[in-house]
């Protein structure tokens, strides 16, 4: 077999193999998103915790040093209003921890922002036209939605429900990111605010797939728990055209993350991960600390996204340079023991090669 048995997404973004990589704010770089792309893959740009302006800047170097499509990412969520109570709250469960760390909790907390996507940002695609856009947490009004595709380029979205998959179908996305709750980093639920009752029915993405490749007429990219080629093939046995793979791209050098972030990825077993709000407000799986185990997994005291990680700010900066991860988040799915140290090209070309071969029926041993 030199092809892939379903192409339907490679010929609808422009792409050589069927494996999106995950975007990841804050830890993906521009060089990350260029290997991939050139790969053959589609590298991805996460745009929520950058300005127009760092977005910018970073999409006229991915740019100038590839023609491959790109994906460029965006936040949907609602921003906040402010809640002085419950902002009072939380900065009251923290105070031991500053008292212990010798951080004032006094002082100001800083922001923690997560930009959704805007009329500046629209302003940004039609400027660059990127040839995917993808949206979590849902879709942008309309109005914005009708002007990235008069771009021409394709949206892509996340689902974590069959409903939301039909949802994102009815609105006009032309694939659907089928994301199980072994996934790392952010949930992408967005029809429900049931934080402990949503958390508690999240589907596995083995279950998943398969239903949303039943409900909808788009293809479905599996995303959720896929770090090797074995994870890879058993996706498209299920009917995924294509996987997005995240925690993965966590361990290569183009991954911008913190040493105790690295570190926590290469002694993690598949349950040492757990859903939590108590690092931004929303739902999001990652390697469990001190924080998690004293305040959460899940906690009604946490602000609403992305307001909590404000207040965390400063005992991140007290205890990391001392190596501690007991107050950093450390965003990752359920697969990272399968994971394995190499570039960001050399990993997207070996997943795809494996996967290829084991879909011929030659066996590779562990990937």
């Amino acid at each position: 077999m030199t092809v892939w048995p379903d192409t339907r997404i490679i010929d609808l973004l422009g792409i050589d193999l069927p494996i999106v990589q995950g975007p990841m704010a804050g830890a993906t770089t521009p060089e990350m998103v260029i290997a991939v792309s050139e790969a053959g893959g589609l590298g991805s740009l996460p745009c929520a915790m950058l300005t127009p302006k760092q977005a910018r800047e970073v999409l006229d170097q991915i740019r100038q040093a590839t023609s491959r499509p790109i994906n460029v990412n965006f936040f949907c969520h609602e921003p906040p209003s402010p809640d002085a109570a419950r902002s009072m709250a939380w900065r009251s469960r923290l105070a031991p921890y500053y008292v212990e760390h010798g951080v004032d909790p006094e002082a100001p907390i800083p922001v923690s922002n997560r930009a959704p996507f805007d009329g500046e940002f629209c302003s940004l695609i039609e400027e660059y036209s990127p040839e995917v856009v993808s949206f979590h947490f849902g879709l942008p009004a309309d109005a914005l939605l009708s002007r990235v595709k008069a771009t021409g380029a394709k949206v892509i979205a996340s689902a974590t429900t069959v409903a939301e998959a039909l949802w994102l179908e009815a609105r006009g996305c032309d694939a659907i990111i089928a994301m199980g709750m072994e996934a790392g980093g952010h949930r992408g639920s967005f029809l429900s605010n049931d934080l402990i009752g949503d958390m508690a029915r999240q589907v596995g993405t083995f279950a998943l797939v398969p239903q949303v490749v039943d409900a909808v007429r788009v293809p479905v990219i599996a995303a959720g728990a896929i770090a090797d080629a074995r994870g890879i093939v058993a996706a498209l046995s299920l009917g995924a055209s294509a996987v997005q793979i995240g925690t993965a791209y966590l361990f290569t050098p183009e991954a911008k993350i913190t040493p105790v972030h690295r570190e926590a990825l290469k002694t993690a077993s598949a349950d040492d991960t757990v859903i939590t709000n108590v690092f931004t407000g929303r739902p999001a799986r990652g390697i469990v600390n001190r924080l998690i185990r004293e305040v959460g997994p899940l906690s009604d005291l946490a602000p609403a996204f992305p307001l909590a990680g404000g207040a965390l700010v400063p005992l991140r900066a007290a205890t990391e340079p001392t190596g501690s991860s007991d107050f950093t988040n450390l965003w990752a799915g359920q697969g990272a023991p399968l994971a394995r140290e190499m570039s960001a090209g050399d990993l997207t070309r070996h997943l795809a090669k494996e996967a290829l071969a084991k879909l011929t029926g030659f066996p590779q041993g562990r990937t």
